[in-house]
């Protein structure tokens, strides 16, 4: 039974790392093993992403696993960690917002990662629509008294020929989700630090960007320093955590080979 007193508190210290001196790096993990890892390293808060999550069930991105699934997968890592742990779920599985959060919260997770690419459809959602089910999550996460840490994410750099002004289009979106009650943004495949510094410029809420924890963050592999410096909030790694850590299987086990 999930203690909602917990989760609050939880979600309480979530929100928190959003606003403070460096990004809030929230590794991106994918089973119990590499969440504990993550925890022993020294990491106080976790995200689960939706592409290693599948990937570690041997489906693909992109809703190719349920709902069920992967609440399954973010209930087994959170009851294997003590620390805060926001969750991945795509564009919601056509689901709607009350029973989304209900899953989410019973899972043990506190924050939760929402993409206006809805896959079910193959299309994205128009601004109004997507700051509309941002808004409409906000509402069921209060009536359950845990302010759910909701990171609204825009696929908009994913198809910049389908937009006039890819940039002018993330903003609008991301002011539309700001004003709908999310706590962070996250326009995916910044094209540039350029870019990234016109965004940061227009939008109040801590941004999200994603990097690999070798080569550094995308736009441009940029370092935490210079993360920091440029005022980003918040840092996960999506798939590529696991990913650098494939790479690194050959050097592990040439010896055997």
């Amino acid at each position: 039974m999930v203690d909602y007193t917990v989760l609050a508190e939880r979600a309480f210290t979530l929100l928190q790392g959003h606003h403070q001196d460096e990004p809030l790096v929230l590794p991106t993990v994918w089973d119990a093993w590499s969440a504990r890892a993550m925890v022993d390293v020294g990491f106080n808060a976790l995200s689960i992403g939706s592409h290693p999550l599948a990937d570690s069930l041997g489906h693909g991105d992109g809703e190719q696993m349920t709902l069920e699934q992967a609440l399954e997968g973010i209930s087994r890592i959170t009851s294997a960690v003590d620390v805060p742990v926001t969750a991945d779920l795509e564009s919601g599985y056509d689901t709607p917002a009350p029973e989304l959060i209900a899953g989410l919260l019973d899972a043990g997770a506190v924050g939760v990662n929402i993409e206006d690419t809805v896959h079910s459809r193959g299309s994205m959602r128009s601004p109004e629509e997507h700051a509309e089910y941002i808004w409409s999550l906000r509402q069921a996460a209060e009536a359950q008294r845990v302010h759910v840490v909701i990171n609204a994410r825009t696929d908009v750099f994913k198809y910049p020929g389908d937009f006039e002004d890819p940039t002018a289009e993330v903003v609008r979106r991301l002011r539309l989700c700001t004003d709908a009650g999310a706590d962070s943004a996250y326009p995916v495949r910044l094209p540039d630090v350029g870019t990234l510094k016109s965004i940061l410029a227009q939008i109040t809420l801590p941004l999200n960007v994603t990097a690999h924890p070798i080569k550094g963050a995308v736009p441009e592999e940029l370092d935490l320093a210079q993360l920091t410096e440029l005022g980003v909030g918040r840092v996960t790694f999506g798939p590529l955590l696991q990913a650098a850590l494939t790479d690194c299987f050959a050097d592990f086990t040439r010896a055997w080979q």
